[in-house]
């Protein structure tokens, strides 16, 4: 025998939230790599030919020099200051590509714990699109570290070899 309450919307409520009436949007995290610069281009790409949205992410690891107060202030307020240009810098690009403009996002601390929370806080953050590493080096830390992440939405990991114009036939 089914359930009745199954099919109420009380009982839907404890599912994955829905995305209904709001846009989905692909979450770049940006590291400042190549790899992560094909992985903005192909979400700004699929944004465009979905009509989603783009949220763009930079963590600023913890400093570790402790020494002085007043010195460590200073050095992450600069850090902040430097992710602030260079989100806004990659943001002009996701314009340029498909005429969107991303949310930026700023976070400090662990990189999975500042993802996990991001997406606990926005359910409309929908896909994590990720650039690979084409070196000898492997895929890169970011996609090492997303796999054993457990993250509640797909990753996209999209190869860092990519030129724009086999973006462009995939996205």
């Amino acid at each position: 025998m089914s359930d009745p309450s199954a099919a109420t919307p009380e009982a839907q409520s404890s599912k994955a939230p829905s995305l209904e009436g709001r846009k989905r949007k692909f979450l770049v995290i940006l590291d400042g790599t190549p790899e992560s610069e094909v992985a903005l281009h192909f979400a700004s790409r699929r944004a465009k030919h979905t009509g989603g949205g783009v949220t763009l992410l930079a963590i600023l690891e913890k400093s570790s020099f402790q020494h002085w107060l007043g010195v460590d202030a200073l050095m992450k307020e600069e850090a902040r200051q430097e992710a602030e240009t260079f989100l806004h810098k990659q943001a002009a690009r996701v314009n340029d590509i498909a005429g969107i403009v991303p949310e930026l996002v700023i976070r400090e601390g662990k990189k999975v714990e500042q993802i996990q929370s991001l997406l606990a806080e926005d359910a409309a953050l929908s896909i994590m699109i990720l650039g690979a590493g084409s070196g000898r080096d492997g895929p890169g830390p970011l996609v090492a570290m997303i796999t054993d992440g457990g993250f509640a939405i797909p990753v996209t990991i999209v190869p860092g070899s990519l030129t724009e114009e086999e973006i462009h036939d995939l996205a």
